[in-house]
């Protein structure tokens, strides 16, 4: 019986080769990271290495699609200025008896909806095309006055602006108003905007405006402007702001807690937070020294001078049962893409093999009762 006992055992080792898993070990993917023709670059992350490697290029589709926010970019709350495009509204009141303007009985003429035309002027009757291009609303109408004066020297104008396209800003994504608004003034801001507008949603997470402006495109995490008001900038007419969440994600695999795509929570992600965020590793299963973050690189990226990847391909290593291991993991910055994996622990295996021993054991050890 025992002898039968022991054969089992013995056969059931080699099995553990094949034995079911929730993901590979350490030892099994960095399988041959030292040779010479190695297709993967090996980095245990670690204080002597973290801050080199964070000045590292940015792999190809990770960096955010936008230039950085412009900054110093406030300017007083002055009037804007009529652009062409735009339309006033002029109202003459003038008291003489035989005004050219106002019919018997009346003392106020208005001439509504005047589209400033393309070379900045509007026409008026009795004093031609006047230039209003580049004024304030009162500057235009002072102008639009001196040049009444002549024909209607007791005439007096009042002048209304509405901005056209030209003085206009959009808002669009997930705000609680989205449109186009006129321009109040020159200071008027994206944070100024965006309260018009209502706000950003508040199920949206980890949102980021972006700036389009002149055909180029600006982005700021919105948390940074809120924090850093400073940064706030004066819109200009036809701006376009867009608010929508950060779709940056990593994907977690093997012995964790979650096994999904994970978006980015804020703007900056550590591997230790990419540890927390994955539900921690599995303490019956993972292996605490191995938790690898695999990263592909471009082919223009590849350098041999430590400034950049020696290859395309490259898996950071993280050892979580160190000070240093720990202190490192939460210097180093996950990058959009990035596959975080927590590997299976060689005890896991052992452990198998014991249940299975156990199994074997309890099975026999029922046979014998029964057979007596």
């Amino acid at each position: 019986m025992y002898r039968l006992i022991v054969a089992l055992m013995l056969a059931t080792l080699p099995a553990a080769c094949s034995l079911p898993r929730g993901a590979a070990m350490q030892s099994e993917i960095l399988r041959g990271s030292a040779e010479e023709t190695r297709d993967f670059q090996l980095i245990p992350i670690s204080r002597a290495n973290v801050a080199a490697v964070r000045h590292w290029p940015a792999p190809p589709g990770a960096g955010r699609p936008w230039r950085a926010w412009p900054s110093g970019a406030m300017r007083s709350a002055d009037p804007i200025a009529i652009a062409p495009g735009d339309q006033i509204d002029i109202s003459v009141y003038d008291t003489e008896e035989n005004s050219l303007l106002t019919g018997a009985g009346e003392r106020v003429s208005s001439l509504q909806q005047l589209v400033v035309t393309s070379d900045g002027s509007v026409f008026l009757p009795y004093s031609g095309r006047i230039k209003v291009s580049g004024l304030s609303a009162e500057t235009a109408r002072e102008r639009v006055q001196e040049a009444l004066t002549p024909s209607l020297p007791s005439a007096q104008v009042l002048l209304q602006h509405r901005p056209g396209r030209r003085n206009t800003v959009e808002i669009l994504g997930s705000v609680g108003a989205p449109g186009s608004y006129p321009l109040p003034d020159r200071g008027f801001s994206a944070l100024s905007l965006l309260s018009v507008a209502g706000g950003a949603t508040a199920e949206m997470r980890n949102p980021v405006m972006r700036l389009m402006r002149g055909g180029v495109g600006y982005g700021i995490p919105l948390r940074s402007l809120y924090d850093q008001p400073l940064r706030d900038l004066s819109l200009r007419g036809g701006d376009r702001l867009i608010v929508e969440e950060d779709h940056r994600q990593f994907l977690a695999l093997g012995a964790t807690g979650v096994q999904n795509a994970i978006p980015f929570p804020r703007d900056r992600v550590s591997a230790l937070d990419a540890v927390t965020l994955m539900g921690g590793i599995a303490p019956s299963r993972a292996d605490p020294k191995g938790v690898l973050i695999l990263r592909d690189y471009g082919a223009n990226q590849v350098r041999s001078d430590g400034r950049g990847p020696d290859r395309q391909r490259v898996i950071f290593a993280v050892d979580l049962t160190t000070s240093d291991g720990l202190f490192s993991a939460r210097n180093f910055t996950i990058a959009d893409g990035d596959v975080v994996l927590a590997t299976e622990s060689p005890i896991s295996n052992t452990r198998t093999i014991f249940s299975l021993v156990g199994q074997v054991f309890g099975v026999f050890t029922s046979a014998g009762s029964i057979g007596d």
